[in-house]
C-alpha cells in the first residue's frame, strides 16, 4: 500500500504535525498528483494566525504545482486546454472541484456551486485526505480543472497560477477591455503587482499603482506600473491625489486588492464616466461602504465583486504565465527557502516578513521525468 506524508494544521497557536497516511484507491475521475511546490497565500497565513477560521484538522496550501502520478478510472484524457494528460506531466489545477452541470457553474460561477470542494480548505476526515499543498501528494477530485504546464516555467512561479494569477485574471475579465484606458490598481501586494503586469500586457494606456508601502510600489513599477501613488496610513483624499497625477485622464477601471473601505470609496470617486470598479480584497468582515448613488447613476459607474475564479480565468492565467513569466520578475516575489519539514518556520517567516509569497518545496526526491519533455525540474 502506497503512503504519503502530510503536514496537518489543527488550529491557531498549535504546531503543525506530520502524519503518514495510506493513499486510497482512486475513484472515478480522480487523479493522484505528487506535489512539487506550494506557495503560502495570504489566506493560509490568515488561517494560521486566526484572522480567518477554517475547519480543522486540515491541510493548508492551495497554490500548488505537481506531477501526475496515477490516473484513476474515467480520469480526464486531456486537460482543460485540450492537451493530452499523461503520467509524469507537470500540472497545476484550480482551487476548486465543482459539477459543471450545476446552475451556478453554467452561469460561469463554478466556485460557488453547491457541491463545491476547495483544495487547501477542506477538513481531514477518515474518507477525505490529501487535499492540500502541504503534503507529498494531492488527490484531485472529479471535475477539477487541470492544466498541463510548460516545463520552462520555474516551480515557484508555476505555483502562483492557481490562486493569485487566476484571481487577477478573473478581475480583469470583469473589468472588460482595458486597452488604451487608465487602470488604477489599489494594493501592491501579490495580486496587485500581477494586475499591473496583466494590464500592461492587455495594452492599457497607463497603469497606476496605489499603496502605503514604498518598496511595494517600486515592485509594482517592475511589473508594468507607469505611475505610483504612495498614501499615508490615514488614507488622505485619494481622488484628489489622482486628479493631480492624472490631469484630465481619469481611470476607466479601478481594481481593489486592498480591502480597505476608505480606499474602495476613493477608487469609485476617482473613476471617469462609464468607469468600472472591481472589488477583490474585501474578504473579511468590515464596515459598510459609503457610496454616492447619484454619482454612480450620473457617471454610469459599474461596481462588481469577485471571489476566486472560474475555469476560463484559470486557463487565461496559465497562458499568461507561460507566455510572460520571463518578461516580469515573478521569481523575486517568492521567498524560496523552505521544505515540507519546515512548515512551522515557513509560516513564522511569512507572518513576520514582507515577502509577497513564501515557497515550500514539498517533494523530497527527484521529480518523475515528463515523457513529453526532456527538461529537468528547476
Amino acid at each position: 500500500m502506497k503512503t504519503s506524508r502530510a503536514v496537518v494544521f489543527d488550529g491557531r497557536d498549535r504546531p503543525f504535525r506530520c502524519e503518514t497516511v495510506a493513499i486510497p484507491a482512486l475513484r472515478v475521475g480522480e487523479v493522484l498528483v505528487r506535489n512539487e511546490y506550494t506557495t503560502l497565500c495570504r489566506s493560509d497565513l490568515n488561517t494560521f494566525c486566526g484572522k480567518r477560521t477554517e475547519r480543522t484538522p486540515t491541510i493548508l496550501g492551495h497554490e500548488v504545482v505537481g506531477r501526475v502520478e496515477e490516473l484513476g478510472p474515467g480520469a480526464p484524457a486531456a486537460d482543460c486546454r485540450g492537451a493530452a494528460l499523461r503520467i509524469g506531466d507537470r500540472i497545476t489545477w484550480a482551487i476548486y472541484a465543482a459539477d459543471p452541470a450545476s446552475s451556478l457553474a453554467r452561469r460561469g460561477l463554478p466556485q460557488k456551486a453547491p457541491d463545491l470542494f476547495k483544495y487547501g480548505h477542506e477538513p481531514v476526515t477518515a474518507s477525505s485526505h490529501l487535499h492540500g499543498g502541504l503534503a507529498e501528494h494531492c488527490l484531485l477530485r472529479r471535475h477539477t480543472p487541470i492544466a498541463r504546464l510548460d516545463e520552462a516555467v520555474p516551480l515557484p512561479v508555476a505555483a502562483l497560477i492557481n490562486c493569485a494569477v487566476a484571481t487577477v485574471a478573473g478581475s480583469l475579465r470583469l473589468a472588460g477591455d482595458v486597452r488604451d484606458g487608465v487602470v488604477l490598481v489599489a494594493g501592491a501586494g501579490m495580486l496587485g503587482v500581477i494586475a499591473c503586469a496583466l494590464s500592461r500586457c492587455a495594452r492599457a494606456k497607463r497603469v497606476v499603482a496605489v499603496d502605503i508601502d514604498a518598496d511595494r510600489l517600486a515592485t509594482a513599477r517592475s511589473f508594468g506600473a507607469d505611475v505610483t501613488v504612495q498614501i499615508g496610513a490615514d488614507r488622505p483624499d485619494l481622488a484628489e491625489r489622482l486628479a493631480v497625477e492624472l490631469p484630465g485622464e481619469p481611470p476607466s477601471v479601478a481594481l481593489d486588492y486592498s480591502g480597505v473601505p476608505e480606499t474602495m470609496e476613493a477608487l469609485r470617486a476617482a473613476l471617469g464616466i462609464g468607469g468600472v470598479l472591481v472589488l477583490v480584497g474585501a474578504t473579511f468582515p468590515q464596515r459598510p461602504l459609503s457610496l454616492d448613488a447619484e454619482q454612480i447613476v450620473r457617471r454610469l459607474h459599474t461596481i462588481k465583486g469577485l471571489h476566486n475564479y472560474n475555469q476560463a480565468d484559470f486557463v487565461a492565467a496559465v497562458g499568461f504565465i507561460e507566455a510572460e513569466h520571463q518578461k516580469f520578475p515573478f521569481a523575486r516575489l517568492v521567498h524560496d527557502r523552505f521544505t515540507l519539514d519546515q512548515a512551522d518556520e515557513a509560516f513564522a517567516f511569512g507572518m513576520k516578513s514582507r515577502a509577497h509569497r513564501v515557497g515550500i518545496r514539498t517533494i523530497c526526491q527527484p521529480a518523475i521525468a515528463s515523457p513529453s519533455s526532456g527538461a529537468s525540474s528547476p
